[in-house]
């Protein structure tokens, strides 16, 4: 039986590979916006972090998350990030 293919992505933080399901995407829609996808389906421009916050904070801070998006990213969507990373650790 065939294995199914599985989608990788690369994290903007650490610039490792993993699995896109294993993955937090941040996307920004045609109106430029900035939101967090958890479904993975949104249309947009995204970039995945590793959920963790090493990974947020090294793409944050080296400015690889706004770089991937092509926008400046607002300190409300960084909460949302880390608000979201804090839920899936427990």
């Amino acid at each position: 039986m065939r294995q199914k293919h599985i989608p990788m992505r690369t994290c903007v933080g650490c610039r490792t590979s993993h699995p896109k399901r294993d993955l937090i995407r941040v996307v920004r829609d045609p109106e430029g916006k900035v939101h967090l996808d958890l479904t993975g389906k949104r249309s947009g421009r995204g970039a995945y972090v590793c959920p963790n916050e090493e990974c947020l904070e090294r793409a944050v801070k080296g400015r690889q998350l706004d770089r991937a998006l092509e926008i400046t990213i607002s300190s409300e969507v960084l909460d949302d990030l880390k608000r979201v990373l804090n839920e899936q650790d427990v």
